[in-house]
């Protein structure tokens, strides 16, 4: 049994069994991977995929096994090569980061300047999707981290600590009915067009649950979107959007006004999550301390399995 053989499983099987996927994304040829992957079938003597007329369907129940345990196999050999970037600091490492594209935008530009300031030779990669996506990045290796809001499901092995609460605003053109308004209601708010989020979003769903609550049905000729998409939309005259009091930028968005509508919606709270598994590097452990006063290193080192450790630096004399 080699290494080589279980990285082929395992992508083969995150491609959605397409051997095809998994060769190009290893640089590599299909028939390498189909004849590696017989071999390491006959060597164990069950097969991993189940196939017909020679194109796999699926994993069997015993593939499923194997994969859960080639996924733990590959995330410990990172944790040692974690260990060896976080004792020889000056090689800086790389921290990858997974979070929606609010954080990207609105919240993460500071934090990564400020982080790179004080460590300057580490390479940060920034992986996009909704909360659920993200969480999955993360529960998967394929980030480090994860900043976003609540996920649809539960992630056992995550550890999720808040750093910040999200508010909400409505954001329309500053000529707009609503921008004149006292006090908005959601009665006031159905009466225009709403430039939708994606429902996978916490805020997406959220916002149309506020709505059913109380009977009414806003109409929404755009969904799926994301808040720069949405005043993209707002600007144009095309409806009104909903959106994280943060996405307001007063000096980008000039032509539009943002009102708080906290009374109505619900506020998100937003979240870093890691593995509970996996060994927490010290850039890990000092990029957080950048995303919320309220995280200490005593607070982050608590909210693991104390089978786990981490190589955080000692306390100085400030709690972070």
């Amino acid at each position: 049994m080699q290494l080589r053989q279980l990285k082929y499983v395992l992508e083969v099987y995150r491609r959605g069994n397409h051997i095809s996927a998994a060769a190009d994304a290893l640089n590599t040829s299909q028939p390498g991977i189909s004849k590696q992957i017989r071999q390491l079938e006959l060597e164990l003597g069950f097969d991993i995929f189940e196939r017909t007329r020679n194109r796999i369907v699926g994993a069997t129940a015993a593939g499923l096994e194997l994969i859960e345990n080639a996924e733990r196999i590959f995330r410990e050999i990172d944790d040692i090569q974690k260990i060896s970037d976080d004792y020889n600091e000056e090689k800086g490492g790389r921290l990858t980061i997974a979070t929606t594209h609010t954080f990207a935008r609105y919240v993460l530009p500071n934090v990564i300047r400020e982080f790179l300031a004080r460590q300057p030779n580490v390479r940060i990669g920034l992986l996009q999707g909704n909360p659920t996506e993200v969480s999955e990045y993360v529960q998967a290796g394929s980030a480090d981290l994860g900043v976003s809001t609540e996920p649809q499901k539960s992630f056992l092995g995550l550890v999720r600590l808040p750093i910040l609460s999200i508010k909400r605003s409505v954001i329309a053109p500053k000529d707009h009915p609503i921008a004149k308004l006292e006090t908005i209601t959601l009665q006031e708010l159905a009466k225009h067009p709403l430039i939708g989020h994606d429902h996978f979003r916490s805020g997406g769903w959220a916002i149309m649950d506020a709505f059913a609550k109380e009977g009414i049905k806003p109409l929404v000729p755009f969904a799926g979107v994301d808040s720069d998409v949405g005043k993209t939309y707002v600007n144009i005259g095309l409806g009104i959007a909903i959106t994280a009091s943060i996405a307001f930028d007063p000096e980008r968005d000039k032509n539009l006004v943002a009102r708080d509508v906290s009374h109505l919606f619900p506020s998100s709270m937003a979240y870093v999550a890691f593995r509970k598994s996996s060994y927490l590097r010290k850039i890990e452990v000092d990029f957080m301390l950048k995303l919320s006063p309220e995280l200490t290193r005593q607070r982050i080192r608590a909210s693991r399995e104390e089978t786990v450790h981490s190589r955080a630096e000692p306390d100085d004399g400030d709690g972070k």
